[in-house]
């Protein structure tokens, strides 16, 4: 497998480790410690870890040929995402800490009431960090959609998959699988390679 094809399996894998993380949350009706809590967080770890390369060329995208104005713009939702990407990490990294800590749900809401009380970890980790990945995302592929590199129909398919999630987290296996319509196509769109690979290929927004 080379450097290229790692790089765009991405566009899948961030997208499908996050339906599975949905799947595995559905099948787990304790929502407490066990195999399948670390097994459903894991694959959610995967997910964010995974969405950081997406953001990067995202950016990378965006920018390609661009002005300082696209630049500025591009970079900073790309920080956004990345800062959200990192705060969503550390929430699900608290969840694993405490699912292997813990030995029933009680004892869980317990440490995880401990976890929030410390200054400034529920904005940064639970209320006001991780929606920033989305954020970042959403400002990336409408930016993309707005200079003509992907289709405007993807930015709004990513918008409903995260709307979806955000209505209720049993419905994490819908809104993966629409961020993977949006986004896994990408991999096979030549016009989006990297600038040093195709610097005079001309976008179009027909996929």
């Amino acid at each position: 497998m080379t450097n290229t094809t790692r790089r765009w399996t991405w566009f899948t894998i961030a997208p499908l480790c996050m339906t599975a993380y949905g799947v595995v949350r559905l099948a787990d009706g304790t929502h407490g410690p066990g195999a399948s809590w670390t097994l459903g967080h894991l694959a959610l770890l995967a997910s964010v870890s995974a969405f950081v390369p997406v953001t990067w060329r995202l950016r990378g995208w965006a920018t390609a040929g661009r002005g300082a104005a696209a630049g500025l713009f591009a970079g900073t939702a790309a920080a956004a995402g990345l800062l959200g990407a990192a705060a969503a990490a550390a929430q699900t990294v608290i969840d694993l800490v405490v699912g292997f800590l813990c030995t029933d749900r009680q004892a869980m809401d317990i440490m995880f009431d401990e976890v929030r009380s410390h200054p400034g970890v529920t904005p940064a980790v639970y209320t006001i960090g991780p929606p920033l990945f989305h954020v970042g995302l959403v400002l990336l592929t409408v930016q993309l959609a707005a200079i003509r590199r992907i289709a405007v129909w993807r930015p709004i398919v990513v918008v409903v998959g995260i709307a979806v999630t955000a209505t209720s987290l049993d419905l994490l296996p819908l809104g993966g699988l629409l961020l993977l319509s949006a986004l896994a196509p990408l991999e096979r769109q030549r016009r989006l390679a990297p600038p040093d690979a195709a610097r005079s290929v001309s976008p179009r927004a027909s996929a």
